[in-house]
């Protein structure tokens, strides 16, 4: 990576060694949030186990590592021209080590939720500030840099991950493992703390506040705004009615200031976020779990699965900028699509060996994904600064918080419930009404297993529920792959509008005054 900064031609001198600093505390900080994500995935069991948290309960904790991101990213995004970039990643840092100790306490499912919040919090803050610090120092060659600096996420899944397998198959308590998150957090916070940040594209264009905020719009606010409100009104017990009703309140005083909808292309995108974080991030958080069944008959544990796609994932980032410029950022998007789509229904059919193919052709799918997204946005819309450029990761995270991680709980609940129903009446048994129980989650009434009944459940009864259930996981992965197969077509719709209505894809350029 050094070497491939000092060929940039962007940064030289002292200013190069300040850069380099700087670009290693935003990848270091990146590995970070990948670190609590990934130990949450591995122990999130064992939290079930100990705790007794249904599959939804669990989606629950997932979600809310999510969508508090979105109300970080706004915040700071609204401001962070003001405050500056250091005070915004030092917020992070500070949820993070508070995140890690309130996790290591934890008593139960509340402790747990609120740990997991401010984590995500914290990876907010430094969301708003590594994407568009990152941007300003390449400007000519944003996408190729915003994979390179993304490759952090999937870097600290596979040391992480690493760590994590390596402590679970020591019998370490979960409680040291969270600790762990402690190690990237400080160095990335060392690192941040003696480093001086580049001013924003936008500010250095002299382009106002007011034109950032029309770039985004009154529609590009009302969806985020509507996902955060919605969110904490299912939190706090909110109807519907009074989600609305705030929703409008924020969006009108908005857009009384704003006065512009937005640009049409950006909000296209902000919407495409929801199941393209979904496909990546969603899946991820229910990865480990989904195939530990099928990696057992191999003997080896489900981790491995999710280390195994992170590694072609860091590689294939680090070597991004010779495939975007071949395919273009659209074409690399509407190819990741498909293959994604068809590594996850693979994965679902997959047993044995076969796994890992099905893996590699899913990693091969996801890559790409998230930092190509937000070049793409960064290209087309540098008036909207840091912004668009944030509003677009915030509406990913708070989309598969509110509906993809708790659809794949959800998804397995109502899955087992139905497989348990259709046993039943087979061998005219009642596991269904025994070993459930009702319940009530966002996306309506379920019935999950019911762990303390299973405890006094023969094991006969406990090995045909297992078995159930693990049909039931590979489900929710065919249903996840509807997913990139709508994103394919809405790509290959804007690879058509670019090349007859604009030429080709090409990235806007500011200038500076």
């Amino acid at each position: 990576m050094t070497s491939t900064i000092e060929n940039t031609g962007n940064i030289s001198g002292p200013e190069e060694k300040a850069n380099k600093i700087l670009f290693y505390g935003c990848f270091i900080a990146l590995m970070a949030t990948a670190f609590g994500f990934v130990f949450r995935a591995f122990i999130m069991a064992d939290w079930g186990n100990e705790f007794g948290l249904s599959k939804t309960q669990q989606g629950e904790i997932f979600g809310v590592g999510f969508w508090p991101f979105g109300i970080s990213i706004v915040f700071f995004s609204l401001i962070i021209d003001k405050i500056g970039y250091k005070k915004s990643i030092l917020f992070g840092f500070i949820c993070h080590v508070a995140s890690a100790g309130i996790t290591i306490f934890a008593d139960g499912y509340w402790m747990l939720y609120i740990g997991t919040f401010l984590f995500a919090l914290g990876n907010g803050a430094v969301e708003a500030v590594v994407n568009p610090v990152v941007a300003t120092m390449f400007p000519k060659e944003k996408t190729k840099w915003l994979n390179i600096l993304h490759a952090g996420w999937p870097a600290g899944m596979v040391i992480g991950g690493l760590l994590g397998i390596f402590m679970l198959g020591q019998r370490f308590r979960w409680e040291i493992i969270i600790a762990f998150i402690l190690l990237p957090a400080l160095v990335y916070g060392y690192l941040v703390l003696k480093s001086k940040f580049p001013v924003n594209e936008r500010v250095k264009a002299g382009v106002s506040y007011l034109e950032m905020l029309k770039e985004v719009g009154v529609l590009g606010f009302l969806i985020i705004t509507s996902l955060v409100v919605f969110q904490l009104g299912n939190l706090f017990a909110w109807s519907t009615m009074a989600s609305v009703i705030i929703t409008l309140i924020i969006v009108g005083v908005f857009g009384y200031f704003v006065r512009a909808l937005g640009r049409p292309l950006f909000i296209l995108l902000l919407l495409i976020m929801i199941p393209l974080a979904t496909t990546e991030l969603g899946t991820d958080s229910w990865i480990t779990e989904l195939m530990t069944p099928e990696m057992k008959k191999i003997g080896m544990q489900g981790g491995w699965v999710l280390i195994y796609t992170s590694v072609l994932m860091t590689f294939l980032r680090f070597y991004a900028g010779p495939i975007v410029h071949r395919l273009s950022p659209l074409g690399l998007l509407a190819t990741s699509s498909f293959i994604a789509a068809i590594g996850l229904t693979f994965l679902s059919y997959s047993s044995g060996f076969t796994i890992v193919i099905a893996a590699t052709i899913y990693a091969l799918g996801k890559t790409f994904f998230w930092p190509t997204m937000l070049g793409v946005v960064s290209e087309q819309f540098p008036k909207g600064g840091v912004l668009a450029l944030n509003f677009t990761g915030a509406v990913g995270m708070i989309g598969v918080g509110v509906i993809g991680a708790v659809i794949l709980g959800f998804v397995q609940d109502k899955k087992l419930d139905q497989n348990l129903k259709a046993y039943d009446q087979i061998h005219q048994t009642v596991l269904q009404v025994n070993y459930t129980e009702e319940k009530n989650g966002i996306f309506g009434i379920y019935r999950s297993l019911d762990t303390d009944k299973l405890k006094t459940a023969t094991q006969e009864t406990v090995s045909t529920i297992q078995n159930i259930e693990d049909l039931a996981k590979k489900h929710a992965l065919r249903t996840i792959a509807f997913f990139p197969m709508f994103m394919f077509l809405v790509y290959f719709g804007l690879i058509v509008y670019f090349k007859y209505r604009k030429g080709g894809y090409k990235p806007v350029v500011l200038e500076e005054q």
